[in-house]
């Protein structure tokens, strides 16, 4: 029997906006010879690094972490991180004043550090220190848990997390593991995915299904807070059509077996 392979931490963050009629979520296409979900559409997102685990000892770099344990800190300071690395946007704070870092700021920031920090030239540890930041936790509200099945060559232990889009912080891919990227309507993803416009994996789906029930960020947002969070490890089984997916009813996704074709 194959070994089963450990799942690493990863976090990723729906970006959402009030768009003119939906809400709106930032998403991007992974690059092709991206290992993991090439050419996919997705949220910003990747692994809890090393560099993540540094800042969470480092109390005075971020601000909203009251309460949480040392992992719940490292998963939310890696979706920031992430998010700034693949769009750009921060979500961050002042530490002298407090405030929100605002469109301009994060421009500057990014122009100067972005490229660096994605080529592991500088760290966000140091980004955040120089530029006298704080991440700014209390800004994501938790909205999912999925572990990838067993049976995998690559495994994740993934947090989703929602988080309002900073006023006029529009986001951009970096050009390196994303292609493309898109404020987009969580209705249109799920209806580009079903038509092949898009690559959308199974559990980019399912969450985009669930946030198009809500017509607002604000609804959205105070769904989530309210929501008990029920971890997803799809169990995997074939079928003469595919694959077949059977995750836990109580996770809120309409659902307890879905037919799919290949897994991402």
């Amino acid at each position: 029997m194959a070994e089963t392979s450990a799942s690493r931490p990863a976090s990723t963050i729906l970006l959402l906006r009030d768009g003119a009629q939906e809400v709106e979520v930032f998403m991007m296409v992974r690059h092709h010879q991206i290992e993991f979900n090439s050419g996919a559409l997705v949220f910003p997102g990747g692994s809890v690094d090393a560099g993540d685990n540094e800042i969470v000892a480092c109390a005075d770099l971020y601000s909203g972490g009251e309460g949480l344990s040392e992992a719940d800190r490292g998963f939310r300071i890696a979706a920031i991180r992430e998010t700034f690395e693949e769009s750009g946007i921060l979500l961050a704070r002042s530490k002298d004043s407090g405030t929100p870092v605002d469109a301009r700021r994060a421009g500057e920031i990014a122009d100067k550090h972005r490229v660096a920090l994605n080529e592991h030239r500088i760290s966000f540890l140091s980004i955040l220190a120089d530029n006298g930041l704080q991440l700014a936790l209390d800004t994501l509200v938790p909205y999912a848990h999925w572990i990838t099945p067993e049976g995998m060559p690559k495994r994740f232990d993934t947090w989703f997390f929602l988080a309002a889009a900073p006023p006029d912080q529009l986001g951009a891919h970096d050009g390196r593991e994303s292609t493309d990227s898109i404020w987009v309507s969580p209705r249109e993803a799920v209806e580009g995915g079903d038509s092949g416009r898009f690559k959308l994996p199974f559990p980019t789906t399912r969450n985009l299904i669930r946030l198009a029930k809500q017509p607002t960020v604000k609804s959205a947002l105070d769904h989530a807070k309210g929501m008990s969070i029920v971890t997803v490890m799809p169990i995997m089984t074939r079928t003469a059509t595919g694959r077949q997916l059977r995750i836990p009813r109580e996770a809120g996704y309409d659902g307890e077996v879905f037919e799919v074709g290949a897994v991402g």
